[in-house]
């Protein structure tokens, strides 16, 4: 297997690791274990270390090519192949491919007489006859407290300690050895820790009568690594851990914008709704449709083709569905279609970072392109107002990490400082929407307008909120000397409008309807002038036509005559 490296500046100087395979581990020890080195890992009875331990060998025999040993002092190999099942780890089958050893040592503590000195050579010729027939890689010594539990000569006791470390470190073993909490040291012998070149401490701890794991690395020789507490998880898939401390300002920022499924909404958002992959938050008082709104966003999410992971805190997957269809909403007929996904439960079932893990785990397993949280307020009641910020801030940052688009709704309890959030998120969220009562004459009613939306012009208007059977509306608000209208005084005051609007109307008409007589009056003398005009020029036309012909009959005459008269004279000549 190939060394692995997760730093920027790695040279032939970094420290050769292994990797374990676990989720989250080998991201907090920048790449793994130390390679050909022992490694403590401590915690109380029940704190995980078997499975760690065994996790990391057998993720290490059958996808890293490393055959291991698992040496236990006890649980029988039956036992350990029977347990590990459970979790999808099929031990047996890598026993058989001579890729595993499971190698059972009982000790009896009655049966063991402390006389004299004593050594571990027979542990260490039977550790290496199992490491050499397989051609092991990896060791697991679990659990260390054991071998030495019959006996007081703490001196002997440490010194067979660092002979077995140096034991597995001079046969370049990348080793695992598991050892019990003292009480006011690591282990019980106090030793172990300085000895082992990696030591990773496990903790299980009662906070607000709810369970929490953490894992601590204590010291890395040679490595820099993770110093935070980490919390890890174990169930049906294994041992995994978050990585808190990985989370960076690094993400990409998507220009795409989506629907929020209102399209006044997506009007108010600068006509094309919110941007892919940003953060979404949804606060009011109680009953405002905090919830409705973040239907929309996953009807909406679910018809583009997507797929949406619903996270209910305060209801169960039934009641959102059957609430949802009362106002046209078939969010059940995106769950048969595999593009909608609920996961329903109390915040008290588990902490705050066990939350936080199953989330990273059903994302990853989901891959949704939208994620709703409802409501996130109710964290609250399994930790403070830090730790809650705390784990949200690091989900924002993974789900951002990832391109989605995450929903969050957040109950504001109160009414006269809505523009906060108990959970004190909001300086992380890109686009806020804010519910609110607008009461008014006895009435309540709701009242949506925009906060906030980072990276795009939003309109700065109150829209007045509305849930009717069809979905939601946003209506304009009315502004009238009393200040703003809903409900059944903005009712009133549209009625008032609108009769106001068809009296102008009709008296614009009135006006109109005068204009067109005085016009058509107006006209009609016009005509009368017009035809007087034409009879007079008609008859003046006549008259002339009259001069002119009697003109013209006049001269005919005239020459007529002369002609005659010359004629006469002629003749009497």
């Amino acid at each position: 297997m190939s060394e692995v490296c997760f730093s920027e500046t790695c040279g032939p100087d970094q420290l050769p690791k292994v990797r374990t395979g676990i989720q989250g581990l080998d991201e907090i020890t920048q790449g793994g274990l130390p390679r050909g080195r022992p490694t403590l890992v401590a915690g109380g009875a029940g704190s995980g270390k078997t499975m760690l331990a065994m996790e990391f060998l057998a993720r290490g025999a059958a996808e890293f090519g490393e055959p291991g040993v698992f040496l236990a002092f006890e649980e029988s190999k039956e036992d350990l192949i029977q347990n590990f099942k459970s979790i999808g780890l099929d031990l047996e089958a890598l026993v058989e491919e001579k890729k595993l050893v499971i190698d059972y040592l009982h000790i009896d503590q009655n049966e063991i007489h402390e006389a004299g000195d004593f050594d571990l050579e027979g542990l260490f010729f039977r550790l290496g006859l199992a490491v050499e027939s397989v051609g092991a890689k990896r060791v697991v010594i679990d659990t260390i407290e054991i071998l030495f539990s019959a006996f007081e000569n703490h001196g002997i006791i440490r010194a067979e300690l660092q002979r077995l470390f140096r034991w597995l470190k001079d046969r370049n073993l990348s080793a695992i050895v598991t050892g019990e909490r003292g009480e006011n040291t690591i282990t019980r012998y106090g030793l172990e820790e300085y000895v082992a070149d990696c030591v990773i401490l496990l903790d299980t701890r009662i906070q607000n009568e709810v369970t929490t794991r953490r894992l601590r690395i204590v010291k890395y020789r040679g490595s820099t690594h993770g110093m935070d507490e980490y919390p890890f998880l174990i169930d049906s898939d294994g041992f995994s851990v978050l990585p808190i401390t990985s989370a960076t300002l690094e993400q990409i920022a998507s220009d795409e914008r989506i629907s929020t499924g209102i399209p006044r909404l997506d009007t108010m958002l600068g006509g094309e709704g919110v941007f892919r992959g940003s953060s979404v938050l949804i606060s009011g008082t109680a009953g405002m449709g905090k919830s409705t709104i973040a239907a929309n966003f996953a009807d909406a999410a679910c018809r583009r083709g997507e797929r949406v992971l619903y996270f209910a805190f305060e209801e169960s997957q039934a009641q959102i569905v059957r609430n949802m269809r009362s106002i046209g909403l078939d969010l059940e007929r995106w769950v048969r279609e595999c593009r909608l996904a609920f996961h329903a439960a109390r915040p008290t079932m588990c902490g705050l970072e066990l939350h936080l893990v199953n989330i990273h785990k059903v994302v990853r397993a989901f891959k949704p392109q939208l994620v709703v949280i409802d409501p996130l307020s109710n964290l609250t009641t399994i930790g403070e107002q830090q730790q809650v910020r705390s784990m949200l801030t690091r989900l924002i940052d993974f789900l951002k990490s990832q391109g989605i688009t995450a929903v969050f709704t957040d109950l504001t309890a109160a009414e006269f400082n809505l523009e906060r959030t108990d959970v004190g998120v909001s300086s992380l969220m890109d686009t806020w929407l804010l519910l609110r009562n607008l009461e008014h004459n006895g009435e309540r009613n709701r009242g949506l307008y925009v906060i906030k939306s980072r990276g795009m012009a939003h309109s700065n208007q109150i829209r007045e909120f509305v849930i009717t059977d069809s979905g939601i509306e946003l209506v304009d608000v009315y502004t009238g000397p009393g200040g703003v209208l809903t409900g059944a005084s903005r009712i009133a005051q549209e009625t008032r409008d609108r009769a106001e609007t068809i009296l102008r109307r009709q008296a614009v008409e009135a006006r109109q309807r005068v204009l067109d007589r005085k016009r058509r009056a107006l006209e009609a003398q016009i005509a009368l002038l017009n035809a007087e005009f034409e009879e007079a020029e008609d008859e003046a036309m006549r008259e002339l036509q009259q001069e002119e012909l009697l003109e013209e009959v006049q001269s005919s005459s005239t020459r007529e005559q002369a002609r005659r008269r010359k004629a006469d004279g002629l003749g009497e000549g």
